[in-house]
């Protein structure tokens, strides 16, 4: 049913497994993520923008996949790295199993390895770049992997909140999720808060929403000039993928801003 495929890493370590995704290759920076719960959350939020994301719990997938627990439209992680999936899912919102979901999404993933091992490496030596693909570990797909997650490079430098920012300005009125209601749209605002988007998870605007915010969502190369426009109450900046430094460059160079002196927020 599952085909083979293998994980290289730049240091050379090799690991066997089944493919449970997409055929093909992927590259990326290999991280690990401890979570119990959540990971259709963080296959879809765009902080994991060029990763290739190991979860360590060891059974991943019992729930499924819903239309509503999503982070983003899409997957947003470059490929996903587990010990075990369930043959079978179960839960009452599930609209398909995760497998089928990254088959759709078309994104490489390997099951079926030793994800404590992994984590080992990854926790001593720092995150490294790797590719999973899907194939026999045969020398030739060994040392076209190992060639593969070479070339990825680092992400050190990267100004990666470009490829997931929003394009242009929008609102957002969503609430929280509730039991047969789903996301009920926000009942009143207070408060004007606008957002700049470098890869913002959807569950933080809506838990801002459901907090009395009116929340306005602008492109990551906004200028300060631009939001002070909008006259806000306060200024978010949101989670996002790469480095922070190149992504918050709008603002420090206004001095209206810090003459404003709104509430000024950031978060992951």
């Amino acid at each position: 049913m599952f085909k083979p495929a293998i994980l290289v890493l730049t240091d050379g370590s090799v690991f066997s497994g089944k493919s449970i995704g997409a055929d093909g290759h992927t590259i990326g920076e290999v991280v690990f993520n401890t979570a119990m719960t959540g990971y259709q959350e963080i296959l879809t939020d765009p902080s994991y923008t060029k990763q290739i994301v190991t979860l360590t719990y060891p059974h991943i997938g019992n729930t499924g996949i819903n239309l509503e627990d999503k982070e983003s439209p899409n997957v947003c992680a470059s490929g996903l790295i587990i010990r075990d999936l369930p043959l079978l899912h179960s839960n009452f919102r599930a609209s398909s199993s995760l497998s089928d979901y990254l088959i759709q999404q078309n994104i490489v993933a390997i099951a079926d390895i030793d994800t404590r091992r992994l984590t080992r490496i990854l926790r001593e030596k720092g995150a490294q770049a790797g590719c999973i693909l899907v194939g026999d570990a045969t020398e030739e797909n060994i040392a076209n992997a190992l060639a593969f997650a070479n070339s990825f490079g680092s992400m050190a430098g990267k100004d990666l909140a470009q490829s997931v920012t929003c394009n242009e300005l929008y609102k957002w009125t969503d609430g929280e999720w509730q039991l047969g209601k789903g996301y009920v749209p926000q009942q009143q605002t207070e408060f004007h808060v606008v957002a700049y988007d470098y890869g913002v998870k959807h569950n933080i605007l809506r838990m801002l929403a459901e907090r009395g915010c009116r929340l306005t969502v602008v492109p990551a190369k906004t200028s300060a000039e631009a939001v002070l426009a909008l006259n806000p109450d306060g200024i978010f900046l949101s989670n996002g993928p790469g480095t922070r430094s190149r992504a918050i460059m709008p603002l420090p160079q206004s001095e209206n801003y810090w003459k404003r002196k709104n509430p000024f927020s950031a978060f992951a």
